[in-house]
């Protein structure tokens, strides 16, 4: 007999706070000091990783059809082996199971499967007496479930929170008010996965916290210690599978499975690693949104479940890695790929490259694919015989087309899915090796018998970037490149972290009204005059500065053009590739402005103001003293706007060019707006250049919404804002005795290390990389300013990088 103190968090129906409040107990629990396991109903891997998070240890699923009413108890006594108490998420609501099925697999079947009590989580922001006939009727619908408990979620007041407990006739442990901030966002196919929330930690620790001081922990696990004994024997992987290679279960010399992870492989159950080391393999963990080799020694490979469409791109820049698996699965290694791994293996999804394994291409459908089938094997293959039934899950929003030909991994109503093979088997069926134990045995036996892969260096194909480590044009390379489809906490984009206006927002919808109108920049131009105080032929509307670069670098035959460094490099790469040779003007450490380092014979001076990357804020005057006759000053004002009151702003002055952007304050990089300040001839010279309609229309109403009074306040707002999660990190930087350059900017340049930037990149974070600016090496990185809880993660995750480095 084993004494297992545990109990199920069930709902009337999703949607009602249920994950929210299992995770927050498990959290709660923990920090109250007990050792908690905890366990989800049905096939979900997202809810497990946020109770991994919870209680410190694997998160583990209890799901009859995958595998078998007998192992739900002995899985349950293995995940919960040393535990104080068990915590079981439901699934949907109580009595809700496959279809047709009267409730298999449903938490109802669960909870009697295990005998475990049912604590009910209700939702009553919609209603107050009605949910005691809610309460009462889940408690007598099905005499075999007990519900001992509930606890009210999203209570309005105290007085309604009352009148809904006044009608139920059970103990009511706890009661929650309304909190959005404590639920986790969602995705197209649920929540996000615990490992893409860089904040849920932080999240986690505000969850336990609000748990603690709303439910009646002392309570909840009375109530737990009245599940009875359970008379079974905990699940072993080592019974289900022997150990056919050379090496003994758990050797740490057996042939090496490389298996899948990172954000965007979060999907495996923890039993399946369990089975491959039980079976005589070492599993080694690879990321293929960061590493660009596989791990010595790999002899197979487990590509499970995820989201690739969402990390597509980030995936696709890792030309190194995709070769290398390429590589691998053509040299024979036993691979399994399992619903994202099978996307992994495609030639595309959508417009990204992928691995191209396998003959088909995939693409994102707004149907969703959610089936619970049993599954039957056509053929031999890798992982199965002919004739073999599977129980599995398939859950998705992506399309795969097989390739006419392709030998089907299963059989679903007759129909052919996936693709199969001796030495390889994908296909979007998600299975639980510990119910189709003999799967995990073939596929270790396969591993046993293969050669191990030796990586030779990838060919890199022409004009791809093999990882944002490598820029092929480091005057091209912007902040985007550091995140693009990597899912990391992004320090690297200069964009202002916080929802858009009201106004503003409006301003863009109203603009998709006239869509069937070419779009016009007269009403833009003299709104942004008016801002500034200038006459309407001096404002030059541009799909943001990246164009106003390019039109200045083909408005005259510039003798000697020079660009002030370290500063933004698009009008290096716009004035190079007009024909241009740039003279450089390399500014030392402080990089403050010194005008007679300007050769005096330049007749186009570009300069940032406040500077990209450096945060230097210039006087004005001493730009001024740069004015030269026949020569023209051109400043880059694109981050003058987090300058509370933009003090040193050049955007009146009648002899300087001033190019503004809307793209960072405002948060709409995908709009391309902004504008050019400047004497009228000049301007007139510019919008020759440019070609027609070149602005879009809702770029055309973002500019004239963002200068009307209403923005003005606005932007200061914001500036101060920045001013202020600005000084939280560079308090932070202070306290690690990082130097960095006191910034006036939405950034902060810091003298971090050589390393230290991909040292973050591989903890989660993305950071500016420094070495692209001319004047700046690999010892500086770029930190976009931040709100301050992200940032104290930034600033944990360096302290962190910098202790390892000094060990």
């Amino acid at each position: 007999m084993v004494a297992l103190p545990r109990l199920v968090i069930a709902a009337p129906a999703t949607g009602q706070g249920k994950t929210t409040v299992a995770t927050g107990l498990m959290a709660a629990l923990t920090r109250a000091g007990h050792l908690v396991s905890g366990h989800k109903v049905g096939p979900d891997y997202i809810d497990p990783g946020y109770h991994a998070l919870a209680c410190g240890r694997p998160g583990r699923n209890l799901d009859p059809h995958l595998v078998g009413e007998d192992r739900i108890v002995p899985l349950l006594l293995h995940g919960a082996a040393g535990a104080d108490v068990a915590v079981v998420e439901g699934v949907m609501g109580l009595y809700d199971g496959r279809i047709g099925t009267d409730g298999y697999a449903s938490t109802a079947h669960v909870a009697g499967l295990t005998s475990s009590p049912v604590v009910l989580v209700v939702d009553i922001s919609r209603a107050s007496r009605s949910v005691g006939a809610v309460v009462h009727g889940m408690a007598t619908f099905d005499a075999s479930v007990e519900i001992a408990g509930v606890i009210l979620n999203k209570a309005g007041s105290p007085r309604h929170a009352a009148e809904v407990a006044g009608s139920i006739d059970l103990p009511i442990l706890g009661l929650l008010g309304r909190d959005d901030a404590i639920s986790a966002p969602s995705r197209h196919l649920g929540l996000v996965p615990a490992a893409e929330r860089s904040e849920a930690s932080h999240a986690l620790d505000a969850l336990a916290e609000r748990i603690a001081d709303t439910v009646d922990l002392e309570a909840v696990m009375k109530l737990a210690s009245t599940a009875p004994d359970l008379d079974v024997t905990p699940w072993d992987p080592a019974s289900e599978v022997v150990s056919t290679g050379s090496t003994s279960a758990g050797s740490d010399r057996g042939p090496v499975v490389a298996m899948a992870g990172g954000r965007a492989f979060t999907f495996r159950y923890t039993e399946t690693e369990e089975l491959l080391r039980a079976a005589g393999c070492r599993v080694e963990t690879f990321d293929p949104l960061v590493d660009t080799a596989l791990p010595e020694g790999t002899a197979g490979l487990y590509l499970g479940g995820g989201f690739p469409e969402v990390h597509a791109t980030g995936l696709s820049e890792n030309a190194p890695l995709r070769a290398a698996l390429h590589a691998a699965i053509e040299a024979g290694v036993p691979t399994v790929a399992e619903c994202a791994g099978l996307l992994y293996l495609c030639r595309s999804v959508d417009d990204a490259v992928m691995v191209g394994s396998l003959p088909a291409g995939a693409r994102m459908t707004s149907r969703l694919t959610l089936s619970y089938p049993e599954v039957t094997a056509p053929s031999d293959t890798l992982l199965t015989r002919v004739g073999e039934t599977v129980t599995g899950h398939e859950f998705h929003r992506t399309h795969v087309e097989p390739a006419a030909g392709a030998k089907p991994a299963w059989s679903i109503d007759d129909l052919p899915v996936g693709f199969a093979g001796p030495t390889l088997h994908a296909s979007y069926l998600h299975v639980h090796w510990a119910g189709h134990p003999q799967l995990a045995q073939r596929f270790a036996d396969a591993v046993h018998a293969a050669t191990p892969f030796v990586h030779a260096p990838a060919v890199v194909e022409e004009g791809a970037q093999a990882t944002v480590s490598t820029p092929l044009e480091p005057l091209r390379h912007h902040g985007d490149a550091e995140v693009r489809g990597a899912g990391l906490l992004d320090f690297a984009v200069n964009v202002y972290p916080g929802p858009r206006p009201l106004w503003l927002e409006q301003a863009l919808r109203d603009s998709l009204d006239r869509l069937d109108e070419y779009p016009s920049t007269d009403v833009a131009e003299a709104a942004a005059a008016e801002r500034h105080g200038r006459a309407p032929g001096e404002v030059l509307a541009t799909a943001g500065a990246a164009e106003a670069f390019a039109l200045l670098a083909r408005a005259r035959p510039w003798r000697r053009p020079v660009v002030v460094h370290p500063q933004f490099t698009e009008p290096h790469a716009a004035l190079e590739q007009a024909g241009h040779t740039v003279t450089e003007v390399v500014l030392p450490h402080p990089f403050t402005l010194d005008p007679a380092l300007v050769p005096d014979d330049a007749d186009l001076v570009v300069l940032g103001n406040p500077t990209n990357p450096t945060g230097v804020l210039h006087p004005a005057e001493t730009i001024r003293s740069l004015q030269r006759p026949g020569r023209l000053v051109v400043v880059d004002e694109a981050f003058m706007d987090t300058a509370p009151g933009e003090r040193e702003t050049l955007s009146g002055d009648p002899g300087v060019l001033v190019i503004r952007s809307l793209t960072k304050h405002w948060s709409i990089p995908g709009v391309r707006a902004g504008y050019v300040l400047g004497p009228t001839p000049v301007i007139e010279a510019l919008r020759r250049e440019q070609s027609p309609w070149a602005v879009s229309t809702t770029a055309a109403a973002a500019i004239r919404a963002c200068s009307t009074d209403a923005a003005l306040a606005e932007a200061d707002r914001r500036a101060h804002t920045i001013v202020g999660w600005r000084r939280v990190l560079t308090d932070g930087l202070d306290d690690l005795g990082v130097p960095y350059v006191p910034s006036s900017a939405s950034f902060v340049l810091a003298q971090v290390g050589t390393g230290v930037r991909e040292a973050l990149r591989r903890a989660g974070i993305a950071v500016r990389r420094a070495d692209t600016f001319p004047g700046l090496d690999d010892t500086w990185t770029r930190i976009a300013v931040r709100p301050e809880e992200p940032t104290h993660e930034l600033v944990q995750t360096l302290r962190a990088v910098l202790d390892n480095a000094a060990n």
